[in-house]
């Protein structure tokens, strides 16, 4: 079995190997890619520094708000959002991908509007007194429709409250003044709060309440004093009439 194995492994080609050129050529080629990487980190990092010099002399200049930078690719765009992120800058990009999309910046304290950010979406350019004057109409408006919404307008209304009241306020009610003097309709149950008031004094209130107590107590006295006397008159009766 050993033996037949061998045979067919013997029989066998072997792979080819590579040969010095080729292996030249593979070392050329790693060398080339690590030099073209090396370049390309070395140039991200020059542009890193520029950016940065930019933006310290955006910041530095206090007549400037914002700044609009060039057409560039994603990755020179995501360095120049780190960097005006570390600096407190707000940025935005605009424009169509691999076309003319770009970074703009604004300080903190002069933050685009949702205006302002819609009208470089829509690839416009932002015009500020324009904008004043676009929005100063818009309040015009609503103020007017606010205005129009308010006015007075006269209701015919579809019935008569005398009418509909008579039997509660009477016929003789003829101005606002005279329904305040109208005397309630007793029938009703209701009670003028002139006539709920107490308008008694203290002592009056306790004196009353000590004479209703001496009151109840001589009807209680006077109850029990007459059923004692029953009590007796029938004892005295049935003792007469025992054998």
């Amino acid at each position: 079995m050993a033996d037949l194995l061998g045979s067919i492994l013997g029989s066998m080609e072997k792979p080819p190997s590579l040969g010095d050129e080729e292996r030249k050529k593979a070392r050329a080629q790693k060398k080339l890619l690590e030099k073209q990487q090396e370049e390309e980190k070395k140039k991200l990092a020059e542009f890193r520094v520029k950016i940065q010099k930019k933006i310290h002399e955006f910041v530095k200049d206090g007549n400037q708000q914002k700044y609009k930078f060039e057409t560039m690719d994603k990755v020179y765009r995501a360095i120049v959002h780190e960097v005006a992120d570390v600096a407190g800058l707000t940025s935005f990009s605009f424009g169509h991908e691999e076309e003319d999309r770009y970074v703009m910046l604004w300080k903190k304290e002069f933050a685009p509007t949702d205006e302002e950010l819609l009208a470089y979406r829509r690839g416009e350019d932002w015009d500020p007194e324009k904008a004043k004057e676009i929005a100063k109409q818009k309040q015009e408006q609503i103020l007017a429709a606010a205005a129009g919404s308010s006015k007075h307008k006269d209701v015919t209304p579809v019935g008569n409250y005398r009418d509909k009241y008579r039997h509660l306020i009477g016929d003789d009610v003829v101005t606002k003044d005279d329904a305040k003097e109208t005397v309630a309709n007793r029938s009703y149950g209701f009670v003028s709060a002139d006539n709920k008031r107490d308008r008694r004094t203290i002592e009056q209130v306790l004196a009353d309440t000590r004479a209703k107590k001496r009151m109840k107590t001589d009807i209680e006295a006077s109850t029990q004093g007459e059923v004692t006397s029953f009590a007796d008159q029938g004892a005295a009766e049935s003792d007469e009439t025992s054998p």
